[in-house]
């Protein structure tokens, strides 16, 4: 068993992001990603984190599926706070704002995600129900 925390986790993922053009290998490999850049709630420091994106026009659309874990992840609440970020995709860098999809328009974007990476599916069944998993979109200010 590893010692290494989700910290370590992202920060290779980072590593990894970084050095090839935002690519990354392993269960993430040809999946799209990007990095978020965020505001912490609390702290107000400046907190990244690698996540998987589905385009919509040219906003990218996240999940806050946390694996199934019955809380929300931090990044959500800091964009909740905070809505204003920056992400890198690919080698661009670009500011967006997080906006939390409701209903019709996130269940169309929620059901195509499931399609299009069945493990999401699998995360909202760990919830069993508890939460929804919010699916947000980032869209560009620039």
């Amino acid at each position: 068993m590893s010692d290494a925390g989700p910290n370590d986790w992202n920060r290779k993922i980072i590593e990894e992001f970084r050095a090839n053009a935002g690519k990354v290998g392993g269960p993430f490999e040809g999946a799209p990603m990007l990095l978020l850049h965020h505001t912490g709630a609390r702290t107000g420091s400046e907190r990244v984190n690698p996540l998987v994106y589905q385009p919509v026009g040219d906003s990218f659309a996240v999940f806050a599926s946390k694996g199934g874990h019955p809380t929300h992840p931090d990044w959500f609440r800091n964009l909740l706070a905070h809505p204003e970020a920056t992400v890198e995709v690919g080698t661009e860098t670009r500011r967006v704002r997080a906006r939390v999809l409701e209903g019709d328009e996130r269940e169309q974007v929620w059901s195509k995600q499931k399609e299009l990476m069945p493990g999401f599916a699998e995360y909202e069944a760990k919830t069993k129900g508890l939460r929804q998993i919010p699916v947000l979109l980032l869209e560009r200010l620039d």
